[in-house]
């Protein structure tokens, strides 16, 4: 059974976007690849054909994992999120105790996760240790050089 995971819109549509893809024209342009390749001549020592097919099982298995993947998607409503406590899609204010730079994240699935715009995973470290607090709690989380406790000073969302 797929593992269930959490989406804004957005990007669940993505999601939708790039299978469609995948089955329609990046289909289509392997399925030209393996033709171009066959065409060649003898397929037992025709290493483009190899590659080709090679190619298409990758395609295929990158399919398949975008259906489960799918399958599991749940579109969350952002307008009823509870903004009492982090959870999946809060956008949420820290500030690092230590040095006192403030950061804003948006915790999102894995395959939404963009640092460029704010958008950490809610598998990350820094979001599992986020996860369930409220404002004004303190979230100590283990880090390659140590802890760092961040301070949770806005929740919305």
């Amino acid at each position: 059974m797929a593992e269930v995971t959490y989406y804004t819109a957005e990007g669940l549509q993505k999601l939708k976007e790039e299978l469609h893809y995948l089955k329609t024209e990046g289909r289509t342009s392997i399925s030209n690849a393996i033709a171009e390749a066959r065409d060649k001549g003898d397929l037992s020592e025709n290493a483009e054909y190899d590659a080709a097919k090679e190619a298409q099982g990758m395609h295929e298995a990158k399919i398949a994992n975008l259906e489960n993947t799918l399958a599991g998607a749940r579109l969350i409503d952002e307008s009823k999120l509870d903004t009492s406590k982090v959870l999946a899609l809060s956008i949420v204010k820290i500030k690092n105790k230590k040095n006192g730079a403030e950061m804003t994240y948006q915790l999102v699935s894995e395959t939404e996760a963009d640092m460029k715009q704010g958008k950490i995973s809610v598998k990350s470290p820094i979001a599992k240790g986020l996860l369930g607090k409220s404002k004004g709690d303190v979230a100590v989380i283990d880090v390659p050089a140590g802890q760092i406790e961040f301070e949770i000073i806005e929740i919305t969302r």
